[in-house]
């Protein structure tokens, strides 16, 4: 009988000949698959037809026990020895799978990157210079935070999408759904003083006619990368590194959480399809209320 030594090597090696996996993946598969090993010579097992369900559900445990593994990795893990029993039983060297009713751990959600409101208003408060570009720039700042608009419906936006009497912005989302956000105050004042001064300086660069809102040096439509770099150099007057533009969209949504929006009113300014998504807001505002309270209470 194959040791399960042996076994785990035969599956690596089908893991790379036959389904064609990186080096990067066999090799943390191979990791993983080690430490599998070492907890079953742990446990006195030398052969798959030894290992049970609960010896799985032991494996979890451990792997899990005070932290040693991020539940990322013990996630990772157990999806490889799933792996690794399916590939037995299929090859004749076992009878049963053990891991075939193993649920992988669902992981806690990644609450996102938010600045505080005083963050933003130092952010949008420096001065941006009052070249063309300059004014798009500021432009572009107010209105990823004032909208809460993704990057790519930033690059889309055209000007027969602007609304200003009615107060609105039409912005087009995932899956080309077009949906209305609400623009005023320094978004609506700084997107319109673009508008009237620095876009058609920018404009004239080229022969080209564009509808594209916000345009680059040379008069055609801004690129996603582009966007990036005004925001993340933007950031660093407030000593913030490599400051992502949905930092800016997470931040308007905590904010207007946090001033008493409804989250059903968020949701349909953001364009989340589902309301779970939007949901993530009221941790992040929760971290906040606790995050205050501990700086403030003397004696907590």
């Amino acid at each position: 009988m194959a040791t399960i030594e042996y076994l785990i090597q035969d599956y690596l090696d089908y893991l790379r000949t036959e389904r064609g996996a990186s080096v990067r993946t066999v090799e943390a598969y191979g990791r993983d698959l080690l430490r599998y090993q070492q907890f079953l010579a742990g446990e006195g097992i030398e052969r798959v037809e030894d290992v049970s369900r609960q010896t799985l559900s032991l494996f979890e445990g451990a792997m899990m026990e005070g932290g040693a593994y991020a539940p990322s990795s013990v996630k990772r893990m157990l999806s490889a020895v799933k792996g690794f029993h399916k590939f037995l039983v299929r090859e004749n060297q076992a009878d049963v799978n053990p891991a075939d009713t193993l649920a992988l751990p669902k992981l806690p959600a990644k609450l996102p990157d938010v600045l505080s409101a005083a963050q933003v208003d130092e952010l949008l408060s420096q001065d941006f210079g009052d070249t063309p570009l300059s004014m798009r720039n500021r432009a572009i700042m107010e209105v990823l935070y004032g909208c809460g608009l993704r990057v790519s419906e930033m690059v889309d936006l055209n000007l027969g999408d602007l609304f200003f009497d009615q107060g609105f912005v039409r912005v087009t989302g995932k899956g080309e759904k077009t949906r209305i956000s609400p623009i005023s105050g320094m978004a609506l004042t700084c997107l319109q003083d673009y508008l009237a001064t620095a876009r058609p300086v920018l404009a004239a660069k080229t022969a080209k006619v564009t509808s594209a809102v916000f345009l680059n040096a040379r008069g055609g439509r801004l690129t996603r990368q582009s966007i990036h770099k005004v925001v993340s150099k933007a950031g660093l007057h407030i000593g913030v590194s490599n400051l992502h533009p949905h930092t800016l969209r997470h931040s308007y949504a905590t904010h207007m959480l946090e001033g008493g929006a409804d989250l059903r009113v968020i949701q349909e300014i953001l364009g989340h399809s589902d309301i779970s998504t939007t949901q993530i807001y009221t941790h992040v505002s929760q971290q906040h209320i606790r995050a205050e309270y501990l700086h403030a209470h003397p004696r907590a």
